[in-house]
C-alpha cells in the first residue's frame, strides 16, 4: 500500500477557492491511477475525480464539472485538486486514494483504490 497525507482544506466563502494536496509515499506512486473522493456525515464516499498514472486522463463527476481540475506531478510523488466557484454542498471531509492496480484504469468507483489518506475538511459558507 501507499501512505497518503493530504492537505489545504479550510474554511471559504461560497464562490472562493482552494487547493487540496496529497502527498505519497511507500510505493511507485507513478503506477497507478489516483483519485479524490469526499463524504459529509450519515451519507457515502462519493467520487470527485480522478486522473490516471500518466497525468493523460481525468474525470470528474458531474457536481464539480468545469470547477474542480484534478492534477498529478510524478517527479513530486504528488496530486492536486483545484476547487473554483466553490458552493457550499461541496463542504465535506476529501479524500485522497491510491488505485489498487497498477498502470490500472481510472475508476470512479471506490472499490478500485486500496489507499486512503486521514481527509482534509472543507467548509464553504453561504
Amino acid at each position: 500500500q501507499v501512505q497518503l497525507v493530504e492537505s489545504g482544506g479550510g474554511a471559504v466563502q461560497a464562490g472562493g477557492s482552494l487547493r487540496l494536496s496529497c502527498a505519497a509515499s511507500g510505493r511507485t506512486f507513478s503506477t497507478y491511477a489516483m483519485g479524490w473522493f469526499r463524504q459529509v456525515p450519515g451519507k457515502e464516499r462519493e467520487f470527485v475525480a480522478a486522473v490516471s498514472w500518466s497525468g493523460d486522463t481525468t474525470y470528474s463527476a458531474d457536481s464539480v464539472k468545469g470547477r474542480f481540475t484534478i492534477s498529478r506531478d510524478n517527479a513530486k510523488n504528488m496530486v492536486y485538486l483545484q476547487m473554483n466557484s466553490l458552493r457550499p454542498e461541496d463542504t465535506a471531509v476529501y479524500y485522497c486514494a491510491a488505485g489498487l492496480v497498477r498502470f490500472g484504469i481510472v475508476s470512479r468507483t471506490r472499490a478500485a483504490y486500496d489507499s486512503w489518506g486521514q481527509g482534509t475538511q472543507v467548509t464553504v459558507s453561504a
